[in-house]
């Protein structure tokens, strides 16, 4: 699948081990660790107290980071490096065309997401008036089996046994009382969702929202990427909701095929 090109072996006497530890501090902060004293830093990346320090003073003088003294957080800076990817990034900017006209059409957010190793990452987005309550924001990344786009992608990652695998290895987050941490149940969802050809999922991270994705093929019938929409589930039952937008979605899955 090329979602993400498959990496290269690299000569060792190529790597940079500095650039390595940089990127694994950046990447040590999240919500449950948003400010790092450099002894929780270290403890989360394996390097040593000192080393920690020197990288989170490094970053902070880069202006990556800042620091009251204590603890380290991140500053917006770092927001540089990820949007260099939609700056970048082909696919984004050739599907947002066609998200304006389907998010239109079918008056639902829109949007197209890819797989970073096991998380769903969203790339590009085109949103309606309910975005806030039923969508996600660009860059967001997700537990990929608890989406419908991160269900259609995950059933067509090579090898059957490897996405198994994963799932009897990795911890399942309950994110609401509806969702599935079954391994059974989520292996038989991705199935299933491959052989139907697009995948339905609902109120697996939000409380009353049903998400819908098509996978996107390039002209090489190579899947690169998930065409989904979110909704609200009050609206409609989950059979009209498909009958509704599943010919509009698979249709600008169509029409993507030679642009992609």
């Amino acid at each position: 699948m090329a979602t993400q090109p498959p990496r290269r072996e690299l000569d060792r006497r190529d790597w940079i081990a500095g650039l390595e530890k940089g990127l694994a501090i950046l990447e040590a902060f999240d919500d449950a660790m948003p400010r790092m004293t450099p002894t929780q830093a270290a403890e989360r990346t394996g390097l040593t107290r000192t080393a920690a320090r020197r990288y989170l003073l490094t970053l902070e003088h880069l202006g990556y980071t800042y620091s009251d003294g204590k603890y380290f957080g991140l500053t917006p800076r770092v927001l540089r490096v990820g949007w260099s990817y939609f700056d970048s990034a082909r696919l984004p900017r050739m599907v947002q065309p066609y998200l304006q006209q389907l998010s239109a059409t079918i008056d639902e957010s829109c949007y197209v997401s890819v797989l970073d190793e096991w998380q769903l990452v969203f790339i590009a987005r085109n949103g309606t008036s309910r975005v806030m309550t039923t969508g996600f924001v660009l860059g967001a990344r997700v537990p990929a089996p608890l989406t419908s786009p991160g269900v259609m992608l995950l059933a067509h990652k090579p090898g059957e046994d490897a996405v198994r695998e994963w799932l009897d290895t990795t911890s399942l987050t309950p994110f609401t009382p509806h969702t599935v941490t079954n391994r059974d149940r989520l292996y038989q969802t991705i199935r299933q969702a491959r052989i139907d050809g697009f995948a339905v999922i609902e109120q697996q991270l939000q409380i009353g929202v049903r998400g819908i994705a098509v996978p996107l093929k390039n002209r090489h019938g190579d899947v690169v990427a998930a065409l989904s929409t979110n909704m609200p589930m009050s609206r409609e039952s989950t059979d009209r909701a498909v009958a509704r937008v599943l010919p509009h979605l698979q249709e600008a899955a169509v029409a993507l095929i030679n642009v992609l």
